[in-house]
């Protein structure tokens, strides 16, 4: 089968990102695919949960759960320069691959990596880099880096797992740069209070899963297509945009649900196709 096509790869994605990178007001996003989201502010670039090779379908390529593609690769990761911070928010491979890090550390030196401090050793052993590189963050923390404040949100994936220090193993972030404010969920399920931790924040743009929560899949889940419209409406977002879909054929959902339950719920949405990005200003 074809795989769906993107919106744009490689080096017209890079193009359009650094066309763009020395514009001083508002921001933008690219989604690469999966949960990965290119944040560009004030020539400064954010990247959310990256997954940019082919290794998981290799993994499991011979197995009883085969993850094969459904779309392609937005861009190979050495492509990607002046990345300033990227995050892991939990040690699931799609979010935090080592063949898609390694060269985005390679090709980007200064880069800085923001992770669940319960994740540290983990993340360390995984990657092979020095135990008090990654900068650790716990749910009700807060740290700022290069003008971005990260604040630590819990996730359930499937539950709010903690290690023995208390420390979330599953987590989202909300990302606050100058006056804007956006909030990636991570892989999580709507669990009691989460809408009282983000709605005080006002983010204006909700990055939420929507391929749900099957137990035949044999993997943890995540919002469906429904709860993700109705938590970005709960929420007082000022748009949503779906992610967590097209990836593998065992494990997806098709965006039009999510646009259906967001013209019911009146939440502000956006679908992008790989590669593409929008402007928020």
């Amino acid at each position: 089968m074809a795989l769906i096509p993107a919106f744009q790869k490689d080096e017209a994605l890079v193009a359009d990102i650094k066309k763009s990178q020395t514009r001083m007001e508002g921001f933008r996003v690219w989604w690469l695919g999966q949960s990965g989201f290119l944040i560009q502010w004030c020539g400064k670039h954010l990247l959310f949960d990256p997954y940019l090779s082919d290794s998981l379908t290799l993994k499991y390529a011979h197995t009883d759960k085969p993850h094969v593609r459904m779309s392609e690769r937005a861009v190979a990761p050495q492509l990607l320069e002046n990345i300033d911070i990227v995050t892991s928010s939990h040690t699931h491979t799609d979010h935090l691959d080592k063949e898609t890090l390694w060269p985005l550390f390679a090709n980007n030196p200064d880069l800085k990596m923001v992770i669940p401090e319960a994740n540290r050793a983990f993340v360390c052993e995984r990657l092979r880099c020095p135990i008090d590189w990654p900068l650790g963050l716990n749910d009700g923390q807060q740290l700022t880096i290069d003008g971005f404040t990260m604040y630590g949100i819990p996730a359930a994936h499937n539950t709010i797992e903690r290690d023995a220090k208390g420390q979330c193993k599953f987590m989202g972030f909300v990302a606050e740069f100058g006056p804007f404010r956006v909030y990636h969920s991570g892989d999580t399920l709507w669990f009691d209070g989460l809408e009282e931790l983000l709605a005080p924040f006002a983010v204006d743009i909700a990055f939420l899963p929507i391929n749900g929560n099957k137990p035949e899949r044999r993997v943890a889940g995540n919002l469906n297509a429904e709860e993700a419209a109705r938590l970005g409406k709960a929420i007082g977002a000022k748009m949503v945009i779906p992610h967590h879909y097209h990836l593998f054929e065992f494990n997806t959902a098709e965006p039009s649900e999510f646009e259906y339950y967001a013209r019911r719920y009146q939440t502000p949405y956006k679908v992008l196709q790989i590669g593409e990005g929008v402007e928020f200003k």
